[in-house]
Parts: structure tokens; C-alpha cells; sequence
């Protein structure tokens, strides 16, 4: 599936407009205190294991996007955003996006 955060894809033609699709996944509270535990892991200001959790989140909710565009019937998803934000002490991450049919 192509995702792509500009508003369509270059060559391709949208052929048909599915609707909004979004994917969330939230990062609960013990994270944060298994990964500051793990502060020795931090090099040059960066910690491995902060932003590991970070991706796998962040891939979680790409996933469930797509999947979610796929059910609709695309092939793609356009205009892409990513959101991260702090509720209750937990972090949550969310796409979302335009389901499309490409040719």
C-alpha cells in the first residue's frame, strides 16, 4: 500500500476517494518509567530505548491505518498525518488520512 503525506501521488491517478481512515495506539505510563530506568542507554543526549518505543508505536498506528484503508477498499492513503500527544501521563500516537483507489 502507498502512504504518502502529500495530497496524491505523483503519475498515478485517484480513482475513487474512500474517506478519512486513522489509527491510534497509546504508550501507557509504565513506559516511561521502564525506559527512564534504562537511562544508561542514553548516548549524546538520544535514548535507544525511548525512541524504540516511540517507533513501535508510531508503526502500530500507521498499520491500523492502513489496514483500515484497505477494508474500505484502497490501495493507498494520502495526506498523511502524524500526531503524538501527552493524555493522563500516557502518550498517544495517531495517523491519519485519505483513503484512496490508485490506478
Amino acid at each position: 500500500m502507498i502512504v504518502t503525506t502529500t495530497p496524491s501521488v505523483e503519475g498515478r491517478r485517484i480513482a475513487a476517494y474512500h474517506g478519512v481512515v486513522t489509527g491510534e495506539t497509546i504508550i501507557g505510563a509504565n513506559i516511561f518509567r521502564d525506559l527512564f530506568a534504562g537511562i544508561r542507554d542514553i548516548v549524546g543526549g538520544r535514548s535507544a530505548s525511548y525512541e524504540g518505543a516511540l517507533a513501535e508505536a508510531r508503526s502500530t498506528a500507521m498499520n491500523e491505518m492502513q489496514d483500515r484503508a484497505a477494508a474500505l477498499g484502497g490501495n493507498a492513503v494520502v495526506g498523511v498525518d502524524l500526531d503524538y500527544e501527552v493524555i493522563n501521563n500516557m502518550l498517544m500516537v495517531s495517523a491519519s488520512g485519505t483513503a484512496v483507489t490508485i490506478d
